[in-house]
Formats: C-alpha cells, sequence, structure tokens
C-alpha cells in the first residue's frame, strides 16, 4: 500500500463529528508578532551528522581497545543487554505509573534484586538508589538510623587511608565524623591502626574488600570481631566486586550493609554523566530501615510498601529502570556461571602483572585480584613520571590507567583489564607498556604527539587556562 492511499485512508476514518471545529492554536504567544525571524543554525543535516561523527571519532571507548582504568571495571556492555532495554513495551513506561498497571517491569527489579541478593548471600538488595554513591549514602543514613533507635548515640566511622573518597563524604554527609585508619605497606588494613581507633562511640567500619589496592582483606574475620567488641557495624564499599562475585559470601564475612555498581560488575554502561544504577545489600537486622518504598510479592501482586523503621523515600523514582534491566539481562545470561566474571577478571589482571614483572613494580608483594597498583620507582629512575606513561599509552591507541590514586601509593599507576578481554589484547597492551619502558625518555616526555591534543605546556595551561572550545 503506498503511503498516499495510507494517507487517504486515515482520513476517512476520522468520523466528522470528531474533527476538531478550529485546528487553528490560539495560545496568546501565537498571537505575538516578531520582531525578527528566530536565529535558526542553518546547517544541513549532513553537516550537522557529520560534525558530530568527527567529535564521535575523537573519544576513547570500550569499542576501540583495552579501557584498563583502574577501579572503574570498563567492561564490555553487550549488545543483548541494549536491544533488551529498547524493547519498547519497556523503554516508553512512565516512572510514575501505579503497581497495578505496571506489574512486568516490577517483576523483572524484583527478579534483579533477588539475584543479587543470592550472589551475596545477604538477606535483602535493594535497587532503589540511582548509583554507587547515592547507594553508599543510603546506607550510612540506615546506620544512623538503625543507632538512633537504639538511643546509642556514635560519633564516628572508621575509613582506611586507601578507600575511595565517596566513603569519607557519605559519612560525612550522614552526620559522623571520620576517622582514618592505617594501610600496612602491603595495601592491608592496619589492625593495631584498628583497635586504637576503636572505642564505644564508633558507628562503623567502610571497608572496601578487595581493597583498593586490588588486595584481598584476608584478616576481614578478625575485622568483623574487632568490631563486634564495641557494637559497631561492618560496612563493605562493593565497589569491586567484580572480583570476587560468585565466590564469596558477603554474609558469612559478616557485612551488614554493602554498596554495588551495576554499572561496574553487572555491564551496565558506564560514562556520560550517567545514569549508574546502585544497590544497597543489607544483613537481617537492618531490614526495617531500608528506605521506603521498597517492593514485595503479596498474593500474586507486586505491591509498594514502607518498612517499619524506614528513613524515607531517597529518590524520586525507585532506581533506574532502563540499567536495572540491562543487569537482570546480563545476569540471566550467565546463568549458573557468574563465578567466570570474578575468575577471568582475577586470571587476566594477574597475567598482566606476570608479563610486566621486572618492567612495572607492584605496590604490594600479596597477590593482587582484578586490579594491579604499581609504583612509579621504574618511572622515576628512568627520569620520568607516571603522567608522562599514561601519556604515551594514550599516544599508541590506549586508554590510560587509573593514575595518582589510590592516595597512600606515590605515582600510582592502577590497571584493571578486566574479564572481558582477549589474550592478544592483553600481550599488545603489555607489549606496548615494554616498548615505552625501553624508549627514549625525551620522546616519551613529548607525548602525546598522535592524539587530538598534543603536548601542551602544563604550567601555562594551569595559569591561564581558557575555559572554552578555543584551543
Amino acid at each position: 500500500m503506498t503511503v498516499r492511499k495510507e494517507a487517504s485512508l486515515v482520513r476517512f476514518a476520522v468520523k466528522e463529528d470528531l474533527k476538531p471545529v478550529n485546528s487553528k492554536l490560539d495560545h496568546p504567544l501565537l498571537k505575538k508578532p516578531r520582531k525578527k525571524e528566530p536565529d535558526f543554525p542553518q546547517l544541513a543535516e549532513t553537516d550537522l551528522v557529520r560534525h558530530y561523527y568527527r567529535l564521535a571519532r575523537l573519544n576513547f571507548s570500550w569499542e576501540d581497545g583495552l579501557y584498563p582504568l583502574g577501579s572503574c571495571t570498563m567492561k564490555y556492555n553487550p549488545l543483548l543487554n541494549e536491544a533488551v532495554a529498547a524493547e519498547p513495551a519497556f523503554n516508553a513506561l512512565h516512572p510514575a505509573l501505579p503497581a497495578e498497571h505496571s506489574q512486568g517491569a516490577l517483576q523483572i527489579i524484583v527478579e534483579t534484586e533477588k539475584m543479587i541478593t543470592q550472589l551475596l548471600d545477604l538477606a535483602h538488595v535493594t535497587l532503589a538508589p540511582a548509583a554507587g554513591a547515592h547507594g553508599e549514602l543510603t546506607g550510612t543514613m540506615m546506620m544512623r538510623a538503625w543507632f538512633e533507635a537504639k538511643n546509642d548515640k556514635r560519633k564516628y566511622i572508621l575509613i582506611p587511608d586507601s578507600a575511595h573518597g565517596t566513603n569519607p563524604a557519605s559519612a560525612a554527609m550522614a552526620g559522623f565524623e571520620v576517622k582514618k585508619i592505617a594501610v600496612r605497606p602491603n595495601g592491608t588494613t592496619d589492625l593495631d591502626s584498628l583497635k586504637k581507633a576503636l572505642d564505644h562511640e564508633t558507628a562503623a567500619l567502610m571497608l572496601t574488600n578487595p581493597n583498593t589496592m586490588g588486595i584481598f582483606e584476608n584478616e576481614i574475620h578478625e575485622i568483623k570481631k574487632l568490631l563486634d567488641s564495641v557494637g559497631a557495624l561492618l560496612y563493605m564499599d562493593g565497589a569491586n566486586l567484580n572480583a570476587i562475585v560468585g565466590r564469596v559470601s558477603l554474609g558469612k564475612m559478616g557485612v551488614d550493609l554493602t554498596q554495588l555498581n551495576l554499572h561496574k560488575t553487572f555491564s551496565t554502561p558506564h560514562g556520560g554523566g550517567g545514569p549508574g544504577q546502585g544497590a544497597l545489600g543489607v544483613s537481617e537486622r537492618m531490614l526495617p530501615f531500608l528506605p521506603g518504598p521498597q517492593l514485595r510479592e503479596n498474593a500474586g501482586k507486586i505491591e509498594f510498601f514502607n518498612p517499619e523503621k524506614s528513613i524515607g523515600r531517597i529518590k524520586g523514582s525507585y532506581g533506574q529502570f532502563g540499567n536495572i534491566l540491562r543487569a537482570w539481562s546480563y545476569i540471566l545470561r550467565w546463568g549458573n556461571q557468574t563465578r567466570e566474571i570474578s575468575g577471568r577478571a582475577v586470571l587476566n589482571s594477574t597475567y598482566i602483572r606476570k608479563k610486566l614483572g621486572g618492567v612495572l613494580t607492584p605496590a604490594s608483594d600479596l597477590p593482587s585480584m582484578h586490579e594491579t597498583v604499581y609504583s612509579e620507582k621504574p618511572l622515576k629512575d628512568r627520569g620520568l613520571t607516571t603522567v608522562n606513561l599514561a601519556k604515551a599509552l594514550l599516544d599508541r591507541g590506549f586508554y590510560a590507567p587509573t593514575i595518582y590514586f589510590p592516595l597512600n601509593v606515590p605515582g600510582a599507576i592502577m590497571v584493571e583489564p578486566t574479564e572481558t578481554e582477549s589474550k592478544e589484547e592483553l600481550d599488545l597492551f603489555i607489549e606496548t607498556v615494554r616498548s615505552i619502558m625501553t624508549e627514549d625518555p625525551e620522546k616519551i616526555r613529548q607525548s602525546p604527539q598522535n592524539a587530538p591534543v598534543i603536548k601542551i605546556d602544563e604550567t601555562s595551561a594551569a595559569r591561564n587556562p581558557r575555559l572554552s572550545w578555543r584551543m
């Protein structure tokens, strides 16, 4: 059928009594005459498309190559997840729809919460938070409510030196004061420092495990006993869950609360300003303090409800449904093989560490897991710095690792390949780093020369910044 024929059928299908009396809009703004023609951009669509395509080519994404950004888990986002999220029955839903009209979507949220709960071995996981740090803030607010319900005034949250910056920020926003805990030279938490800091004003320890050095805190049971001795909680930052997912029980570790990022471990997209998607797992005793509303199954239907001592609403709608869909698809695709995710992630990181032996020096002598932190010493021995290596990698088609973090390692270089990279890609990265470390240091200091923005005078840029597109 031709387009013209379809149009004529539409015209005849509209009954005369349903046609508007007057099809001209009578809004006052439309009656007000313009003083001049609107200043619309005079660009052809082809020019505009090519402009944005060229800009896109200046970016670097996973599709361009290895993205070894430590502590970020920049894994491949399977296209199957995108197809599921693009399903019109889902992506046209409005977040304000009543529960009775969105049972299918709510069923997926509940299923995802149950699957992650099973993977963590905790009492419950809620997907209400907007993102990881938001889940972290929610957790600290729940801890405050838990102590207040017992009329127990606690002031301090303990945080290791190597922690992510969001930990002290979340603690402070929830009204706690922060005490730093020292980290041993091998990257693990110093138990002597922890013992000195613990008292009956301690609310919790916020511990990343594996920690930001990429090392598993194998004294976790001793740490839990120390916290229990003063009635404090164990909060685990789950940012590095990709190293242990499917293999470690957080319940048996004694974790009371943990936040994790679906946009890391469960492959929903990073970047572009979001949206991320947070998850917050809790132990049995924290259930009454969950943010409201929560979801539950009742008489064959899913409904919203407010937990008994809820801290209240933390977001307008429940999580970021598009990313929950992607994570749901990802977990179902892996099925009972989710432990393969962490196994391959640790294998790839360990492979790079072994192959770069004698070239870069790990900051810890303990086995690293999903990521390895290297020290700046081999670079300094050649008159180079961490940033020189990072920019030389940009010149050679790789995204740079995370640099100068964690702060307890001078000139830190943090490499996390994730599980989705092939041996061939890892070998190419290893060969490139080895090559950089044998080249003329002066040439390396002039990097990058092949990137869209080449080597700049950093001193002048800092003193006279040009905060516009004019370079």
